[in-house]
């Protein structure tokens, strides 16, 4: 091997790495179990949302990279997974598959050391995305419903992390993200819907770009909203809102069932794609809108 080759090996292997756990989405859930853990945390331990960090990414791109393993036939049929590092031929099935033990082990000793409940969330997500959502997804448009339980567990998991004990707040926060996930990744599947289709995923609800599918997809859209409201009622223990902060989030729910209705009346893969961009901002604003009403709280900002 060249030097030049040499030198870039360490680059190579950390681009199939990013790639093989899905770099973006897993930062995406950390900051979600960040999120959780700032509200729940009576003294924020830095130490705690380190490991907490570290834990959470290896449980997620533990969770994708078997995932790619036992979808590797049906990745390289679809244009936006071809080039993924196994069907593309830059990773081994055996080299993810040592990733995916090694990640899956440190996460869970690393979320153990957090507190026993925490690991074991974190080890119920893996099994239900990799046994169960997984499996599914070729099968019946359930998948997302399925999907949608580790898809939630990350946003109370910081929460249990920070408090180890679940109860009606986690339960909330695990509620909210639950919602969110239909709308979500059905304008995922409504514009690459001709993409899933190649490798036989049928994940909107009828299995089709129809009115009923975008009905649904508004309904969703409205019960996340409506559950991102329930904070400001007093009625969730110690996780609750101010009525300034709610206004704000009420203002962010029209806009994100704005989108869901222009889906419902347009039915195009353009409005598909701004609804899930929208709902991508949504959920991060929220979370943010979350932890900055508590600070301002407790600091009396």
């Amino acid at each position: 091997m060249s030097v030049t080759h040499t030198q870039a090996l360490p680059i190579w292997w950390l681009k199939n790495f990013a790639d093989i756990t899905k770099l973006r989405l897993s930062l995406s859930v950390v900051f979600s179990s960040v999120a959780g853990y700032l509200l729940g945390a009576t003294q924020v331990d830095f130490m705690i949302l380190l490991l907490l960090c570290i834990g959470g990414y290896c449980m997620v791109g533990a969770s994708n990279v078997y995932n790619q393993i036992m979808e590797r036939d049906l990745d390289i049929l679809m244009d936006r997974t071809r080039n993924r590092p196994i069907p593309a031929g830059s990773m081994s099935v055996l080299a993810a598959f040592f990733i995916a033990i090694i990640l899956t082990l440190i996460g869970i000793t690393v979320l153990y050391s957090i507190n026993p409940q925490t690991a074991m969330f974190g080890a119920i997500s893996i099994f239900i995305y990799v046994f169960l959502y997984t499996p599914l997804k070729t099968r019946t448009p359930l998948s997302v419903f399925v999907g949608a339980f580790p898809g939630a567990i990350p946003f109370m998991l910081g929460w249990v992390a920070a408090t180890n004990n679940f109860g009606i707040e986690p339960g909330t926060l695990f509620m909210i993200q639950f919602f969110w996930q239909f709308p979500h990744f059905w304008a995922i599947g409504w514009f690459l819907f001709d993409d899933y289709k190649k490798g036989g995923f049928f994940m909107l609800p009828t299995g089709k770009r129809d009115q009923a599918t975008a009905l649904q997809v508004v309904f969703y859209s409205i019960c996340t909203v409506l559950s991102s409201l329930i904070p400001a009622f007093g009625v969730t223990g110690t996780f609750y809102i101010t009525p300034v902060s709610a206004i704000i989030i009420g203002g962010l729910g029209i806009w994100f069932v704005y989108y869901g209705l222009r889906l419902y009346t347009q039915k195009t893969d353009k409005s598909a794609k701004a609804l899930m961009l929208v709902s991508v901002s949504y959920i991060t604003l929220l979370q943010i809108i979350y932890v900055a009403d508590k600070l301002i709280r407790e600091t009396g900002l």
